[in-house]
């Protein structure tokens, strides 16, 4: 018996298990360490490779997913490979009753994961023909999970992209957004749209949080890009909470919309993404448009010292927007209109 092949297979069996259910299972856990590492190095590697194009960095998300389930198999695989080795032996040929040499561990490993084994071979004792039967479950286990995880995945994907479709369709700026949200009767008509926007973004938060990995799934269409859905979302409730002073849109659904937007940006850290070191200037032109329409709002140096006591959360925001390979215009009107590739 060789006790460092058994030791660093029990080793890496452990790693792979608790990287795999904390990942798949754990819901305020976010990724595993193998997970987050592996994550983020793509992510990274991918944006200085590509020199954050849009339509390279598309691939991300799909590209970490597979390389996520790659490690996990190969992980596996290895795992159970080295503490088949450890035995002396404990696996034979069941044509020559030869010991299995390491291209028959490795053949028995990835027939026994994921089926019953083709005869080939047989353990020696009852603890390998034991260990042979987990190797059988831990295979199992493993792709009920990894489907699992790919469709709640590939599911809140497609939600993130619809709730940023939803931002964007009325204002692709603050500005924009806050012009299509008045009417005659003021901006009556903005209640239902934002609530349905805070529910939308609450259900994202918690979607991030168990999978991080959903904010590298970078859309090469700004449109339906998450970040910039969320900064145009908390810009406008800026706007309409300091800088309306007549018939504001309704508190409690922008106080809602609020927390759903804290909600989101505290999942930030669980994807490695930090606060910007500068904050990003006020959306004044917004309050332009307002003035435009004859709406009460405050004078402009009156704003600026309501939105400046939001310097933290405007400094995720902008950490976010750049995370995502995007930029911030510089004269306080919001997002640039395309991106930064």
């Amino acid at each position: 018996m060789d006790p460092l092949y058994l030791v660093a297979g029990a080793l890496v069996l452990a790693l792979v298990v608790l990287d795999v259910l904390w990942t798949t299972l754990w819901v305020d856990g976010g990724s595993g360490p193998l997970s987050s590492r592996l994550t983020t190095g793509i992510w990274q590697g991918l944006r200085i490779a590509s020199g954050d194009r849009s339509r390279a960095l598309s691939l991300a998300g799909p590209l970490i997913l597979a390389a996520t389930l790659v490690v996990w198999i190969g992980l596996l695989w290895l795992g159970w490979t080295l503490l088949f080795a450890g035995g002396q032996p404990a696996l034979v040929s069941t044509h020559t009753g030869e010991p299995a040499d390491w291209t028959g561990r490795l053949y028995y490993v990835a027939y026994t994961m994921f089926t019953n084994g083709n005869g080939d071979y047989t353990p020696t004792t009852g603890s390998w023909e034991i260990a042979s039967a987990l190797t059988t479950a831990s295979g199992m286990a493993f792709v009920t999970l990894a489907v699992s995880y790919v469709l709640s995945v590939l599911g809140a994907v497609s939600e993130k992209r619809s709730f940023a479709s939803d931002v964007t369709g009325l204002g692709e700026s603050p500005e924009a957004f806050v012009r299509s949200s008045l009417s005659e009767e003021g901006f009556r008509g903005l209640e239902l749209p934002l609530e349905s926007m805070a529910d939308q973004l609450s259900l994202l938060a918690d979607q991030h949080e168990s999978y991080p990995i959903l904010h590298y799934y970078h859309s090469e269409d700004r449109d339906r890009a998450s970040a910039v859905g969320v900064a145009i979302l908390d810009e406008s409730l800026s706007v309409y909470r300091h800088g309306v002073v007549a018939d504001p849109p309704n508190e409690t659904l922008v106080t809602d919309a609020r927390a759903s937007v804290d909600s989101y940006l505290e999942t930030l850290e669980t994807a490695f993404v930090d606060p910007a070191e500068e904050v990003p200037p006020p959306p004044a032109p917004a309050l332009e448009t307002l003035r435009e329409a004859d709406v009460s709002t405050v004078e402009d140096e009156s704003f600026e010292e309501s939105i400046a006591e939001s310097a933290d959360r405007r400094r995720k925001l902008l950490g976010m927007v750049r995370a995502d390979a995007r930029e911030w215009s510089t004269d306080g009107s919001g997002l640039e209109g395309d991106d930064a590739a």
